[in-house]
């Protein structure tokens, strides 16, 4: 495979925005909050900042190194869209026939749900820090500034919900149909800005 002798990628910084490159630290601050990425796992970067662009760059990147340069300014670009804009998940609250109950422990930073399937116990999914967690009737609502807690705070709910093997079969003894339905699902994905 060929390599590429120079590659660089740059990210806009908007007004309203502050970075700073420490090393290979990013730190970005904005009307909402603040976020610091470490990207000193990555190997051959160099990052730095010139006016209002962060600049990437790699010497002699094969095919690997131009995904990872990619992927790194990605991770930038979200970090400023979550200090001025926000993230929000919209999640679905379905269930057939035990009505499901869903709580939010803030203080062990936990969502606590209750009677699914018409189980005793209860099952529990993880809040990330950084994220807010709202219910309402039939919805919760996951909000914060950082992109992948907000995605791992959805999807430990998702997982908490989630049947495999015997479980998921039809409640009827029918053979084929979907099976138990019942969960909690992503439906939608927005900015709270």
């Amino acid at each position: 495979m060929a390599r590429i002798p120079y590659l660089r990628e740059e990210v806009e910084i908007p007004e309203n925005v502050e970075l700073a490159v420490e090393g290979m630290k990013v730190r970005v601050k904005g009307p909402l909050g603040e976020l610091v990425k470490d990207f000193s796992h990555v190997h051959k970067l160099l990052l730095s900042k010139e006016d209002n662009k962060v600049i990437l760059e790699m010497y002699f990147a094969d095919k690997k190194g131009r995904a990872i340069i990619k992927t790194i300014a990605s991770h930038i670009r979200n970090m400023i869209i979550g200090v001025t804009r926000g993230f929000r998940y919209k999640m679905k609250i379905v269930y057939a026939h035990y009505p499901m109950e869903v709580k939010v422990d803030e203080k062990n930073r936990l969502i606590i749900i209750r009677n699914f399937i018409g189980e005793k116990s209860d099952r529990y999914a993880k809040i990330e820090k950084g994220v807010k967690v709202k219910v309402t009737k039939d919805d919760v609502i996951v909000e914060g500034i950082d992109i992948d807690a907000v995605g791992q705070t959805a999807a430990n709910i998702h997982l908490a919900t989630h049947l495999t093997g015997k479980l998921r079969k039809s409640p009827h003894g029918r053979e084929g149909g979907p099976g138990i339905l019942d969960g909690i699902y992503l439906y939608e994905r927005e900015h709270i800005k």
